[in-house]
């Protein structure tokens, strides 16, 4: 699912830069899952979230079990982006979070993608059920 900016109640900046491109010029497409994590990690924080701490006080955390992107238009060196995120699904376990990478001024993703997370005890490795937090955070984006 594409949702153009205005989707996204949350974007995370970012400045290409000369190490994130390749010889054309365009960012590399393995850097994109560095934008999205970071992305990722930041639209957390800004809810209160302290993903370190609480795997730590918890011993339960996510895993990334599916990454997808979808680029439709390049990002060069030196621009600013904004990366969208949102929760697009909260499952039993899962989380699917939908990302968009917007050019200055732009309204349309030039990259799209989703990563999905599920919550696990790392004790046991079993599947643990997704916190009512992040339902809520979802619901609340809607």
């Amino acid at each position: 699912m594409t949702h153009n900016r205005d989707a996204y109640s949350f974007t995370f900046p970012f400045r290409v830069r000369y190490a994130e491109v390749d010889a054309q010029g365009i960012v590399f497409n393995a850097h994109y899952l560095t934008y999205f994590d970071t992305a990722i990690t930041e639209y957390l924080r800004a809810d209160g979230f302290d993903y370190g701490a609480e795997a730590e006080k918890t011993g339960i955390d996510f895993h990334v079990v599916k990454t997808l992107v979808e680029y439709a238009a390049p990002v060069r060196f030196d621009e600013n982006v904004d990366v969208g995120v949102r929760i697009d699904r909260v499952g039993n376990s899962s989380l699917t979070f939908e990302l968009g990478v917007f050019g200055e001024g732009q309204s349309e993703p030039r990259v799209t993608g989703e990563v999905v997370w599920v919550y696990t005890d790392q004790a046991s490795h079993e599947t643990v059920r997704v916190p009512d937090r992040f339902r809520r955070l979802a619901d609340a984006q809607n």
